[in-house]
């Protein structure tokens, strides 16, 4: 069915830019109603939302997060991306790509498998 697979540097220095693509088969991110995500989990800690580009291509973002975090798409190549600026070494994370979607209620109904970014000089 659904796949997500993230992809890009798994090592970024102190005060660059963390880039990720995630690569979206089995259905088109410009499907309505499915909202593109993206989540990380640093170690030892809970999950935290980033943010997600919607089918209808609008960006919305975690408060925390917002004014580092850009996320954009390419609908030719069914992939869309995660740009964080400014990282420190708290933003070392496993950082995934979901969909999340309404059923009665929101929910990710599909997963990547994650990805290890490290942020260190």
């Amino acid at each position: 069915q659904v796949q997500l697979q993230e992809s890009g540097p798994g090592l970024v220095k102190p005060s660059q830019t963390l880039s990720l693509t995630c690569t979206v088969s089995g259905g088109s991110i410009t499907t309505n109603d499915y909202y593109w995500s993206w989540i990380r989990q640093p170690p030892g800690k809970g999950l935290e939302w980033i943010g997600f580009i919607a089918y209808s291509g609008s960006t919305d973002y975690s408060p925390s997060l917002q004014s580092r975090t850009s996320i954009s798409r390419d609908t030719s190549n069914n992939q869309f991306s995660l740009q964080l600026s400014s990282v420190t070494p708290e933003d070392t994370a496993v950082y995934y790509c979901a969909r999340w979607v309404y059923s009665s209620s929101y929910y990710y109904d599909y997963w990547g498998q994650g990805t290890q970014v490290t942020v260190s000089s």
